[in-house]
């Protein structure tokens, strides 16, 4: 189906991101992110349900790093965002790309006691993503979805998470720009690869080890500095 000019918020992420290349979401469907669930198959996306966000998250990470694109999921709000968290962590740790979009409350400082109230949400997801970010209109979400793919691509692959409330999914928005070509990740410096391959031959027990983050995608690199170690472990990551 054709996407709206003007259709519920929820229902524009799920175009805009099939636009960005994804095919598949991992997560739960509850009361308050029911809005992100209305556009999914007429997008053209596979939802991957869950029995607990933290599979959807783990499920999301192992689709990155097998596919080498960003795993995306969608979660509810308060208990769905922190079970997920534990795989935001590892992705984190471990240079992983993960998109996580929650819902959030509309009101939490004048309205005491709500489903799934938390504090503050938004704080404890940056705890263990790369950023957290609320975006209460159409266009402060497409800018920090196109952010999130525009450093998945360049930078340092972490985990990210959008946070939107309640009523602005559901919503009337604009459908998204269209998508820009993804910036190129920086190549690696021949000077640079030249001078730890030096240093690991003057090693009498030079070892080296290369995963996932910047090594994915600098195949011919890799090889060239890890033959001058003795021991390498070399780990296959998103076709890298």
């Amino acid at each position: 189906m054709a996407q709206k000019s003007m259709a519920p918020l929820g229902t524009q992420i799920s175009y805009a991101l099939k636009a960005r290349g994804v095919d598949v979401v991992f997560g739960i469907p509850g009361v308050h992110n029911q809005e992100l669930y209305r556009g999914l198959e007429e997008a053209g996306l596979r939802h991957i349900l869950a029995r607990h966000e933290q599979g959807a998250g783990f499920m999301a990470d192992g689709y990155a790093r097998a596919t080498g694109r960003a795993g995306v999921a969608f979660v509810i709000t308060g208990p769905g965002l922190c079970n997920i968290m534990t795989a935001l962590g590892q992705a984190y740790s471990d240079s992983v790309p993960l998109l996580v979009f929650s819902s959030c409350l509309d009101d939490i400082e004048t309205r005491k006691g709500q489903l799934h109230q938390m504090k503050d949400q938004l704080a404890a997801a940056a705890t263990v993503c790369d950023w957290s970010e609320l975006a209460q209109s159409d266009a402060q979400v497409y800018r920090l979805m196109d952010q999130a793919f525009a450093e998945f691509a360049q930078q340092r692959p972490r985990p990210k998470h959008i946070q939107i409330p309640i009523t602005s999914l559901a919503a009337a928005a604009q459908a998204a720009p269209a998508a820009q070509p993804l910036p190129r990740a920086p190549a690696p410096v021949a000077g640079d690869i030249a001078k730890s391959c030096r240093d690991a031959a003057l090693g009498e027990k030079a070892v080296g080890y290369f995963r996932g983050g910047r090594a994915r995608g600098f195949r011919d690199a890799v090889i060239a500095a890890a033959g001058c170690c003795k021991l390498y472990h070399l780990r296959r990551a998103g076709g890298g």
